[in-house]
């Protein structure tokens, strides 16, 4: 059996049975952020005005934001290990990518200039690049665990898209403390953090999704 023949078989396979790596991916990334949640738990907890502010528009923006990218890079995980299929990157993200411009945006307008610096900077800064990659290591590898059972032509990019899938939930867990909730701060700091995440799942992806 040739190379082509193979992929088409496996394709023919793994359009008979989507729903088991679904599931996998599901309930091993849920135990991956059940996990991410512990460790926030333990390590920090909520921001002691959660339950006040989580109503508030920049705070839902924040969630709105980051589980967004959860799903989209969900998705496009999904996609990637099927075999034959060649998903888009850019299609996958326009939504996240669109929402956290409009944001962004919409914080220049209302905002005085001279706000601008410090909603930049915000509390937590470095700390967003440290604890957003930690809180996503457990969805990480229970992410990379559930695409396993697929066969990805392009490994790397599996691993990529659970990177940002990782990212996405680390994110969210992060905002739970975060008392930072500019979309400028979001812009310019969790997007760093989940792409550390990312380049960490792709370089993990590479070796644990070869087949």
């Amino acid at each position: 059996m040739n190379t082509d023949d193979l992929i088409r078989a496996l394709a023919e396979d793994g359009a008979k049975r989507p729903e088991p790596i679904a599931r996998r991916l599901a309930w091993l990334s849920a135990l991956g952020l059940l996990a991410g949640a512990g460790l926030l738990a333990a390590l920090l907890g909520p921001r002691p005005d959660l339950m006040e502010v989580l109503a508030s528009p920049p705070v839902l923006f924040k969630f709105l934001v980051t589980l967004t990218l959860a799903g989209a890079a969900g998705a496009l995980a999904l996609r990637s290990v099927q075999p034959g299929v060649r998903p888009s990157v850019g299609a996958a993200l326009a939504a996240p990518l669109i929402l956290l411009t409009v944001g962004v945006g919409a914080e220049l307008v209302i905002s005085p200039a001279a706000s601008w610096p410090p909603l930049l900077v915000g509390q937590n800064a470095g700390v967003c690049l440290v604890l957003i990659p930690l809180f996503s290591l457990p969805p990480l590898l229970g992410a990379l665990a559930g695409l396993r059972h697929g066969a990805p032509l392009r490994p790397g990019l599996a691993g990529a898209a659970a990177g940002l899938f990782a990212g996405g939930l680390g994110a969210a867990l992060w905002a739970v403390h975060c008392t930072d909730d500019s979309p400028l701060f979001v812009a310019a700091w969790y997007a760093p953090a989940v792409a550390i995440v990312t380049l960490v799942g792709a370089t993990l992806g590479a070796r644990m999704l070869r087949w």
